[in-house]
């Protein structure tokens, strides 16, 4: 007899909702959120993550014990941010800048390990510690491949401690956040369950059926060619030469000298740009540090974008607000809005030609975003959440506009700056 078996049961799909409320009463925001977020979930949900206006600072004590009310038992974190961006009525992305504003998210999570936590800087192993030393403060096993979601107060003290200590204990893990920001003095700003906290960092972390992939705008387009680093020491780069043509990138300017001085590169290379360029140099000028030693194709999203903070024309030497080491390649880089937006664009078309819409069914989404970008950079509101909404339509969206972003570039994750950081969340 021909031997037949039973097809496996169908997996559950994932599921995540968002809705902003900006109704001026606390109470009447809560019941808001939490009635479109759940109608809207239909099923229990195993996390909850809470994004509050900082317009509500003097009430962010009231917060949590609302909350408990409605959602009993669901583990969540949150904090609190100058604007808030959730989803609105029509299924269409806000951003909402300078007023009262909450946005609750809901995902339900079949076969997923919801893992909270909260950290003070006193918490935290010492960087020579094993990475032992750093799973046991955070309570999950790296062999669970966690991915993680952390949300701190700009004061704490070891943010790239932390930062290193993760990537060193969970290599191969996602780690996206923001640091709060608005009005937070003496208000805390950071929830963890029912808990509000002062100051430190809160997280989650998800593991299991589960795939967390990270999108880091940084607002910034190459101009000239990628250089090696030849002579530098701290964050002072000393000579460049330029880097094997096999690694040349997309960027505007001619190929300028071959080697010299930081400063007689760069002086060089801005005479060739045009007037527009030119003058956006004297003011919007970055350096972007390759995040790959093998990669030869360099493009946007392999660098990572750090200010220049001073020159010494003595020497021609330029300080950038990095660590900087022989060998390394660099480019120079122009920020403006309309650099800002075709950056994001770019890495959206990317992502979506690997990843298509139809494969994201039920997935959600995490966006932190600088307090720089928003309107006051674009002159219009929503504009960076829409242009997501764009490519990637039908994903619930939820952050805020943070005081510091955090995100990967290469397999190392940094504290940025003027950067929107989009965290995905799909089955694998």
């Amino acid at each position: 007899m021909e031997e037949t078996t039973m097809a496996e049961p169908l997996r559950r799909q994932m599921k995540w909702a968002s809705f902003l409320s900006t109704r001026p009463s606390l109470e009447a925001a809560i019941a808001e959120v939490v009635q479109q977020t759940q109608a809207a979930l239909q099923t229990s949900p195993d996390l909850a993550l809470i994004f509050i206006s900082s317009a509500f600072a003097s009430e962010y004590s009231r917060l949590m014990p609302l909350l408990q009310d409605q959602l009993p038992g669901v583990p969540l974190i949150g904090c609190g941010g100058s604007g808030i961006t959730g989803m609105d009525g029509q299924g269409t992305p806000r951003e909402a800048e300078g007023e009262p504003a909450l946005t609750l998210m809901l995902a339900s999570l079949p076969e997923v390990h919801v893992h909270t936590f909260h950290l003070s800087s006193e918490d935290l192993p010492d960087l020579d510690s094993s990475p032992k030393a750093w799973v046991d403060v955070i309570g999950i096993s790296p062999d669970e491949q966690p991915q993680f979601v952390l949300l701190g107060d700009p004061s704490f003290g070891r943010l790239n401690d932390l930062l290193q200590g993760l990537d060193f204990a969970y290599a191969g893990s996602t780690k996206i956040g923001g640091l709060i920001s608005g009005s937070i003095t003496n208000s805390g700003g950071i929830f963890c369950d029912s808990y509000l906290h002062q100051e430190g960092m809160v997280g989650v972390a998800l593991s299991g059926n589960i795939v967390l992939d990270a999108i880091v705008a940084q607002g910034c387009r190459p101009i000239g060619q990628p250089y090696l680093v030849t002579e530098g020491e701290r964050n002072i780069m000393l000579a460049l030469d330029q880097a094997d043509l096999s690694f040349a990138s997309a960027g505007s300017g001619s190929r300028v000298s071959q080697k010299g001085t930081p400063l007689e590169v760069l002086q060089e290379l801005i005479q060739t740009l045009d007037e527009d360029d030119r003058e956006l140099a004297q003011h919007s000028l970055f350096i972007g540090v390759a995040q790959s030693e093998f990669k030869q194709t360099l493009e946007q999203g392999d660098f990572l974008i750090r200010q220049l903070i001073g020159v010494d024309p003595r020497v021609g030497a330029i300080a950038i607000g990095d660590r900087i080491r022989p060998g390394q390649r660099v480019q120079f880089h122009l920020r403006d809005a309309k650099a800002s937006a075709e950056d994001l664009e770019t890495l959206l078309l990317r992502y979506t030609s690997s990843h298509p819409a139809s494969t994201l069914s039920g997935s959600g989404a995490l966006m932190f975003s600088c307090t720089g970008r928003g309107e006051g950079l674009y002159g219009e509101p929503d504009f960076d959440s829409l242009l997501f909404n764009r490519y990637l339509p039908n994903l619930s969206l939820g952050g805020f506009f943070c005081n510091g972003e955090i995100g990967p570039v290469g397999d190392s994750t940094f504290l940025h700056g003027f950067t929107s950081v989009f965290g995905i969340f799909r089955q694998p």
